[in-house]
């Protein structure tokens, strides 16, 4: 890409079958989630609803999986634009947890603040061996969204939760294993291999068992997702998450005032 070209923002979708993998590729932000990267993948969820596919991977282009919120986007200057922002989101997170097809995740690379969320909305997350996962809403002044504080401590307690999301503490993808951030792991590279065959397993079983129970799993997200919407949308409005996007953009490190 030459300084006169759209940086490229896509979901490439490729079909095996049954089967749908869909890939964030978005390189010039290491495929952070812009809304219309969110937008765009919201869509192909929704046709994939009815469109006879039976599971979806779930991955991201050049070794990322997802770098997170793009903060260069994260224009929101009233509690009300930041409710806007969230109900748009969250048409996005009631169709990965509470859609019909299975999604399993392939994480290659880093898996960082809302990636980490997107992953943990997946059914069966497999991460390369040396993936990383981490947090770091605090520091742009915001809290974890996409359902994360509802999804994590689910997986691996409140406590680890706690931390993860107070201190930044990164697992790589074996550690994630052992916690039980993550379902199985992979060599290097060979994470979209290993979740296409648990995708085929899948896709090989009665869907509406599945389906129910996603269903089941996810019937205590829309109290979760109520708070989200309001106390995330505060924040947006807040002194402190201005400062952190300006901190973030210019590569310094943020000054807090609790506003």
């Amino acid at each position: 890409m030459d300084g006169n070209q759209t940086p490229r923002m896509r979901i490439n979708a490729e079909r095996e079958g049954d089967i749908l993998v869909l890939t964030l590729d978005y390189p010039a932000r290491r495929n952070a989630l812009a809304v219309p990267l969110r937008t765009e993948l919201e869509a192909a969820l929704e046709k994939a609803q009815s469109d006879g596919t039976r599971c979806i991977v779930l991955t991201g282009a050049e070794g990322i999986f997802s770098a997170g919120g793009d903060i260069s986007g994260m224009n929101v200057e009233t509690p009300l634009e930041g409710r806007e922002r969230m109900r748009r989101t969250h048409r996005l997170v009631r169709l990965m947890a509470r859609g019909n097809v299975p999604i399993i995740a392939a994480v290659e690379g880093w898996a960082a603040g809302a990636g980490c969320s997107l992953a943990l909305l997946c059914d069966h997350v497999v991460a390369a061996e040396d993936a990383k996962f981490v947090l770091g809403f605090h520091k742009i002044g915001l809290m974890a969204d996409l359902a994360l504080p509802m999804t994590l401590p689910a997986r691996i307690g409140l406590g680890r939760a706690r931390d993860m999301m107070l201190f930044h503490t990164q697992y790589t993808g074996a550690q994630a294993l052992g916690i039980g951030l993550v379902d199985a792991i992979a060599p290097k590279g060979q994470a979209l291999a290993a979740a296409m065959e648990k995708a085929r397993a899948l896709a090989a079983e009665a869907p509406l068992p599945i389906a129910y129970m996603k269903q089941w799993f996810s019937d205590e997200m829309e109290a979760a997702l109520a708070k989200e919407s309001d106390w995330q949308a505060a924040l947006f409005a807040t002194a402190d998450h201005k400062e952190g996007r300006e901190a973030f953009l210019g590569k310094r490190k943020p000054v807090f005032g609790g506003r």
